[in-house]
């Protein structure tokens, strides 16, 4: 018992002290923010977590629809995706890059590439692939 609980209190203190070791960057905090229309005029809405310079978020796509009514027999258009997660790493200065798939079904397997640089107190995202929106976000 007494080894059990001396092995839980260091697993404790290393983690403590890996999470107090850890770097925080300038950009850390939640942002938020919507993007334009892009060439497919189907603007996301953006919410990012950036801490400890690792981003994590999402961004929803609210013109997206799901599949529709057939009345004419035909085959169905495939859903467009509506909702993608964001990944990276923050850079404090110049730009850094994120990746973003798209939450759809089957073999429909989308993904992109995201821009991210910090401008005038926000954060500016762009799209280097697809649709090449481009969003402003602020705290």
């Amino acid at each position: 018992m007494k080894r059990l609980l001396f092995l839980a209190l260091l697993v404790a203190g290393t983690a403590s002290a890996a999470a107090q070791s850890t770097p925080s960057t300038g950009l850390d905090g939640e942002w938020r923010g919507t993007s334009d229309g892009g060439s497919c005029n189907a603007p996301l809405d953006f919410v990012l977590t950036i801490e400890n310079g690792f981003v994590d978020g999402s961004a929803f796509d609210t013109t997206a629809h799901g599949p529709v009514p057939n009345l004419k027999k035909a085959p169905p258009p495939a859903p467009t995706p509506g909702l993608w997660q964001i990944h990276g790493v923050a850079r404090p200065s110049g730009p850094f890059s994120l990746v973003s798939v798209a939450s759809v079904k089957a073999t429909d397997r989308r993904q992109g590439k995201l821009t991210a640089r910090s401008e005038g107190g926000g954060l500016v995202i762009s799209e280097t692939t697809g649709c090449r929106r481009t969003a402003r976000l602020s705290r």
